[in-house]
């Protein structure tokens, strides 16, 4: 067994449509940390799904669902902290505004 500290998501300006931000590619992901930060001027909101393998961003995998963000905070997601992805599952999120919110995911994955 091979465990990889590394960054799920690197920094990443969140879009305004659902967008995957990482795959679990052979390995399975624990997530360690997660930060949402608002570079934009006024209060923003935010959803991540995580995924099974084979299928898509709805309501029955919503983790975080319409958090608001305000500006110059940074939100550390403790929903997402724990949570394991096994292989192919993925972690997909939206955002109210593109390029307002800025994501990022660490984690360990283990093969």
């Amino acid at each position: 067994m091979t465990i990889l500290v590394k960054t799920l998501v690197a920094p990443v300006q969140m879009a305004a449509t659902q967008t995957t931000l990482y795959t679990a590619t052979a390995v399975r992901a624990i997530i360690d940390k997660a930060t949402v930060t608002n570079t934009d001027t006024v209060a923003r909101t935010f959803g991540v799904n995580l995924v099974q393998a084979a299928g898509s961003a709805s309501n029955s995998n919503l983790v975080i669902d319409t958090k608001t963000v305000q500006p110059d905070e940074t939100y550390t997601c403790p929903e997402l902290v724990g949570h394991v992805l096994e292989p192919s599952a993925f972690i997909s999120a939206i955002a109210s505004a593109a390029t307002a919110l800025t994501l990022r995911i660490s984690g360990r994955e283990v093969s």
